[in-house]
């Protein structure tokens, strides 16, 4: 399948995201662990929740692009129906 730059970059920004993720969340473990280990955790998943939410809204546009294909092939099909009924 024939991918364009916005899917590589979508791609790309998924994985970082990922990535982001989990050394983030270690590292915020090991900064916040001073504060007792309920704070560290507290903060951790604060962290995880807030980077989620990120890798949701990269999903999001990942769909809506792939349904916008979708419909465009959908629209073409249709098109090539009317066109054959009227002639």
């Amino acid at each position: 399948m024939k991918r364009n730059i916005f899917d590589k970059i979508i791609s790309f920004l998924l994985g970082t995201s990922w990535a982001f993720i989990v050394l983030g969340a270690f590292i915020i473990f090991k900064i916040f662990l001073f504060m007792g280990v309920g704070s560290a955790l507290f903060f951790t998943i604060l962290y995880i929740i807030l980077g989620l939410f990120f890798v949701l809204l990269l999903e999001t546009m990942l769909t809506y692009k792939e349904r916008l294909a979708e419909s465009k092939k959908q629209t073409q099909l249709l098109e090539e129906i009317r066109d054959s009924f009227q002639k």
